[in-house]
C-alpha cells in the first residue's frame, strides 16, 4: 500500500539519520556496585525495612531509657530500701486509661473496704481509686447471718499498703522531721497506743472492737466518723515536727516509740518512699511513677528492660562479631587448603556440633571457675564459630577454581592476597547474613538460660531480659501479669524484627536473585 493511498505528502517521509548512519543510543546509566545492588533490592523488600525500623527502635529504647531514667537495677539489693513490690503500670498522664493507672479491680471484705478508707481519712491518700466503688451482697433471700457484703472496688497499689510500722535510728527520725518542715509534708503519723496492734497493722489506728470490728463515732459509717485510738501525749517520744491537722495548736499524741536509742514509727509508706529518694538517693524521683509497673523486688520494669536489652544486644553483638573473625579465618584455611587440614578441622566441628548447648554450658559452670557471664560468652564461641567456618568453607570451594583465581596464582599473588583479596569478597554476603541471624539467636538462648535459672545475670546494675522474664513466676502470673508481659512483648518483637531482616538481608546478597523483583 503506498503513501497517496492514505493521502500523505511525500516531503512528510525523510530519513531520520540525515547522513545516512544509524547509532545506537548512548546508555547513560551508572555502574552499580556489589553493596549498592544489594542495598537496592534490600529496599524492595517492605517487610524487612520494616523490621529494620522496629530494630532501631528497640536499640534506641535500650540505649537512651538506662541514660534518662531516675531508677536504677541495685535498688532491689538495698535491704533498707523502701519498695512498691509488683506495682502496677502508671504514668502520670494517663490516669483516665484503666491498664496505666497503677489500679486494678478487686473484691474486698467491709473490714479490708474500712480499712482502705481509714489510710484515706488519715493521709489523704487513696487505695481506692476516686473513693469509688460498688457493693454486692451475697446469699440473699437466705438467713441473714449468711449474709456477706463484698465492695467491688479499683485498688491502688501505689497507695494501699497505707500506714506502715518502721524501726528508725536517730538520724534517719531526725531526717523525716527535717523533710517534713522543709516540704510541708506529713511522714510521721502519731503512734497506735497499743504498741502490739502497731507491730501488727499500723492501718488500724481507730478503735474497733473484741472482733475487730469498727466502732463508729456519732456519724456513723456514713460520715466515716472513726475513733482515733491514738498514744497520749507525753512530752517524751523526742518529736517536735509537723502533726496532724486534727491534733489542732496543743500536742495531743505521741509519735514514736523509743527502743534502745531507736525510734519505731508509724510512716505513709508512700510519702516514705518519697522522703528517702530525696534525701538519701536524691536521684530525682518525687513520687513513685512506673510507666511499665515493678517486679517483686520493686524494681522499675521500665529500666530493667532497657538495660536487659542492652546487655543482651552487647552481648550478641560482640559473640557475632568473635565467632565471624575466627570461623571466616578457619574456613577460609580448610577451604583454601583442603587436604588434612580440611579433614582434621572438620572433624573437630563435628565433635563440637554434636555436643548439645545445654550440656556446654552445664559442663562449663559447674567445672570453670568464673562469672556466669564469662561463661555464658564461652559456650557461645566454642559453639558459634563452627557454622561461620562451614559457610566460608563451602564458599571457597565454590571460587577457589575460577578462572580469575588462577589467574591471580599465575601472575605470583601469594595465597594471602588471594584468600582475601579474589575469594573472601564472593563469600561476605553469606557471612553477614549469618551473623545478623546469629544476633536473635544467642539472645533467645541467653534468655531462655536466664529464665530456667541455670546462669543468672542479675548483679548491681546488670540485668538480662531472660533474669527478668523469671521473675514473672506462675504466683505473680494472674495478680501482676504486667511483669512477664511487657518483656515479653519486646523479646518477641525482636526476635521477630530480626529474623524478617536477616531474610531480607539474604535475599538482597543473594546475586542469583538479581532482577527477580521487577
Amino acid at each position: 500500500m503506498r503513501p497517496e493511498d492514505y493521502n500523505i505528502s511525500k516531503e512528510l517521509l525523510t530519513f531520520k539519520e540525515q547522513d545516512g548512519n544509524i547509532h545506537d543510543q548512548k546508555l547513560d546509566t551508572k555502574p552499580v556496585g556489589y553493596f549498592k545492588d544489594a542495598f537496592n533490592r534490600f529496599k524492595r523488600n517492605k517487610a524487612s525495612i520494616v523490621a529494620t525500623i522496629i530494630i532501631g527502635i528497640l536499640i534506641l529504647f535500650a540505649i537512651i531509657v538506662p541514660i534518662f531514667s531516675n531508677y536504677r537495677v541495685s535498688y532491689a539489693e538495698d535491704s533498707h530500701y523502701p519498695i512498691f513490690q509488683n506495682a502496677l503500670p502508671k504514668s502520670g498522664f494517663t490516669d483516665g486509661i484503666d491498664f496505666w493507672d497503677g489500679c486494678k479491680e478487686n473484691s474486698v471484705t467491709a473490714d479490708k473496704f474500712y480499712e482502705y478508707m481509714a489510710i484515706y481519712t488519715e493521709t489523704g491518700n487513696k487505695p481506692i481509686k476516686n473513693n469509688e466503688y460498688k457493693t454486692v451482697t451475697t446469699g440473699k433471700g437466705a438467713i441473714a447471718a449468711m449474709q456477706k457484703t463484698y465492695y467491688v472496688i479499683r485498688e491502688d497499689s501505689y497507695y494501699k499498703k497505707g500506714v506502715i510500722s518502721k524501726l528508725v535510728n536517730e538520724e534517719e527520725y531526725l531526717d523525716i522531721q527535717k523533710y517534713q518542715n522543709e516540704t510541708g509534708i506529713q511522714v510521721i503519723y502519731p503512734a497506735i497506743a497499743d504498741a502490739k496492734v502497731q507491730a501488727s497493722n499500723a492501718n488500724m489506728w481507730y478503735k474497733t472492737d473484741a472482733k475487730n470490728k469498727v466502732v463508729w463515732g456519732s456519724g456513723g459509717a456514713e460520715e466515716l466518723d472513726f475513733i482515733p485510738n491514738y498514744a497520749e501525749y507525753n512530752g517524751k517520744d523526742d518529736y517536735n515536727s509537723l502533726r496532724i491537722a486534727a491534733e489542732g495548736d496543743t500536742p495531743k499524741w505521741n509519735y514514736a516509740y523509743k527502743k534502745d536509742g531507736s525510734y519505731e514509727v508509724r510512716v505513709s509508706y508512700y510519702d516514705y518512699y518519697c522522703f528517702y529518694n530525696k534525701t538519701y538517693y536524691d536521684d530525682g524521683v518525687t513520687k513513685p511513677v512506673f510507666m511499665f509497673g515493678t517486679t517483686d523486688a520493686g524494681q522499675d520494669i521500665l529500666t530493667c528492660l532497657a538495660s536487659g536489652a542492652r546487655f543482651s544486644l552487647i552481648l550478641s553483638v560482640i559473640v557475632a562479631s568473635v565467632n565471624l573473625i575466627v570461623g571466616a579465618i578457619i574456613g577460609a584455611i580448610e577451604g583454601y587448603y583442603g587436604g588434612a587440614i580440611d579433614l582434621i578441622i572438620e572433624r573437630i566441628i563435628d565433635i563440637l556440633g554434636s555436643i548439645p548447648f545445654m550440656i556446654v554450658i552445664t559442663l562449663l559452670k559447674y567445672h570453670l571457675k568464673a562469672g556466669d557471664m564469662i561463661v555464658l560468652f564461652i559456650s557461645f564461641f566454642i559453639t558459634g564459630w563452627t557454622g561461620m567456618a562451614s559457610r566460608t568453607r563451602m564458599q571457597f570451594y565454590r571460587f577457589k577454581n575460577q578462572e580469575y583465581v588462577l589467574v591471580a596464582r599465575t601472575l605470583g599473588a601469594s595465597d594471602s592476597r588471594i584468600m582475601f583479596k579474589h575469594i573472601f569478597p564472593n563469600a561476605i554476603g553469606t557471612l553477614i547474613t549469618g551473623s545478623v541471624l546469629v544476633i536473635p539467636s544467642v539472645i533467645f538462648s541467653e534468655t531462655s538460660l536466664s529464665y530456667l535459672g541455670i546462669i543468672n545475670l542479675e548483679s548491681g546494675n546488670l540485668i538480662s531480659v531472660g533474669t527478668l522474664l523469671g521473675k514473672g513466676n506462675s504466683t505473680t502470673l494472674i495478680s501482676a501479669p504486667h511483669v512477664i508481659l511487657f518483656p515479653a512483648l519486646f523479646i518477641s518483637l525482636l526476635m521477630l524484627s530480626f529474623n524478617l531482616f536477616g531474610n531480607g538481608l539474604r535475599d538482597a546478597f543473594n546475586p542469583s536473585l538479581r532482577g527477580t523483583e521487577d
